[in-house]
């Protein structure tokens, strides 16, 4: 049956394909690129200079926060691995891909899944950074969690065999959940998600009395990053109204960031932004952002890859000053897998953002949403918004043993299955990784190799700070 592509993410047959037509496209990919061959990673020569790679994007950035990412990826390996993203997106783009597309988050390191708050105010496990989104090949997003389990275990001194057996948990849930939401009907898939309390379900065994109190406290802790506790840290009453307290360069009220007539156009361009980014929401939930009204804006620093794009918090008010409401509004520029994968259909890097967590997120903040914006300095920017904080727990791998992280792993292998299986084909993704654990011990190679290839670019970092040809500057986060 002949059958053309007018989307990365979707056959378009002259007919529906079957089940089996579905799963043939799957071990056809098998003659593209064995799976054993994703065990292989050597830079060759043209390989571009990681440091360009950084530079680049930092050139678009806030100039004076520059030093800070690179202050935070100098910290450790594992950190520098963090804002790398770009750098693995161009090896990996380098390389032959199986051709098999989904909806990808473009920056699958471990610590970017966590506990989120559904809409119905359910603890879910999901991923939770989507700036670099977009359909790519599936096994991306599975090669770039993988190495990031080996240089999560190598940073806490695990030998060899017990990383390798991290990255084998963590692919295993993958390619086995991919296998059941093969035979899983289309809406079940959709509906699907990983509710804390039902998480015990995607690992082999019951954890140990150890792992599930941890579960616990860390449920309790997600469930206590409200609105009110993130307005309790980060706000005081001053002459009767609540304001953001500065902390630079982590947070500078925009007040103190830009006095005088510059800030107060860049206060009405925020102010703007809230009112219009509401037509990117349902009907429903502007209603229920009308409600509020801006009191305070703060420009914030956030992540590691993140720091310097232009991310900003804004204080909201409801019923009265105990009814806080904070958004954060972050920058949106091209995805990292746009020179590889294709640009955008959307012409709103926001847009993009939001459309890649909806589709691969089986709950979504009920205040996502999108804007384009035109600065005080006259150049158009694309942002998106949602929630500062709602229920969010992040994982501690520092803290982990060998057998924690492996539990961890299978969790982010079988939730990252889940978001795949929303947008790509289940059934053509299982068929290509099979019964066996061909592809999952090829990931063990391909991560330890990448990690290899991680701390060499570290020290490439380190020796441009050393020799003065980029500024690194600590803060208190890192």
């Amino acid at each position: 049956m002949a059958t053309t592509y007018d989307s990365p993410l979707a056959p378009v047959p002259d007919g529906p394909l079957s089940p089996d037509e579905r799963a043939a496209l799957g071990k056809e990919a098998r003659a593209r690129v064995p799976r054993s061959a994703h065990a292989f990673f050597e830079p060759d020569q043209k390989r571009p200079d990681p440091l360009d790679i950084i530079e680049r994007q930092s050139a678009t950035r806030v100039p004076e926060l520059i030093p800070v990412r690179y202050g935070r990826m100098l910290e450790s390996p594992f950190r520098f691995y963090r804002g790398a993203a770009a750098i693995m997106a161009s090896d990996l783009g380098a390389g032959p891909h199986t051709g098999l597309y989904a909806q990808l988050c473009g920056d699958a390191h471990l610590l970017n899944f966590r506990l989120l708050a559904s809409p119905e105010r359910h603890l879910v496990f999901d991923i939770n950074d989507f700036d670099e989104t977009l359909p790519g090949p599936f096994e991306w997003d599975v090669k770039r969690l993988a190495a990031s389990l080996v240089i999560a275990g190598r940073a806490n001194g695990f030998p060899v065999r017990q990383c390798a057996t991290v990255v084998r948990a963590g692919v295993e849930a993958y390619r086995e959940r991919m296998r059941e939401f093969a035979g899983t009907p289309t809406l079940d898939v959709w509906y699907a998600r990983d509710d804390f309390d039902q998480i015990a379900a995607l690992l082999p065994e019951r954890p140990g009395k150890q792992d599930e109190r941890r579960a616990t406290r860390a449920a309790a802790k997600a469930r206590s990053r409200t609105s009110l506790q993130a307005a309790a840290k980060l706000t005081r009453v001053v002459d009767g109204t609540p304001r953001i307290v500065s902390d630079p360069p982590l947070i500078t009220r925009l007040a103190e960031l830009l006095p005088g007539a510059e800030g107060e156009d860049l206060a009405r361009m925020l102010r703007t932004l809230v009112h219009d980014y509401r037509s990117s929401l349902s009907s429903e939930r502007r209603h229920l952002l009308s409600r509020y009204h801006v009191v305070d804006m703060a420009r914030k620093v956030v992540g590691v890859g993140s720091v310097g794009t232009r991310c900003w918090i804004i204080l909201l008010l409801g019923r009265d000053d105990g009814d806080p409401l904070l958004l954060q509004a972050k920058e949106a520029g091209e995805s990292v897998l746009a020179p590889y994968c294709g640009a955008s259909p959307f012409q709103n890097q926001g847009e993009r953002v939001v459309t890649g967590q909806r589709l691969m997120q089986a709950a979504s903040d009920i205040f996502l949403g999108w804007e384009h914006v035109t600065g005080i300095d006259g150049r158009e920017r694309d942002f998106y918004v949602r929630q500062l904080r709602d229920w969010k727990g992040i994982a501690r791998p520092e803290t982990m043993d060998p057998g924690t992280l492996g539990l961890f792993a299978r969790l982010c292998g079988a939730s990252l299955a889940r978001a795949h299986a929303r947008s790509g084909d289940p059934i053509a993704i299982a068929a290509y990784l099979g019964r066996r654990d061909t592809f999952d011990r090829a990931l063990v190679r391909f991560a330890e190799a990448y990690a290899d290839q991680n701390e060499r670019d570290h020290r490439e970092l380190a020796d441009a700070v050393a020799d003065g040809r980029v500024t690194a500057r600590t803060d208190p986060a890192a």
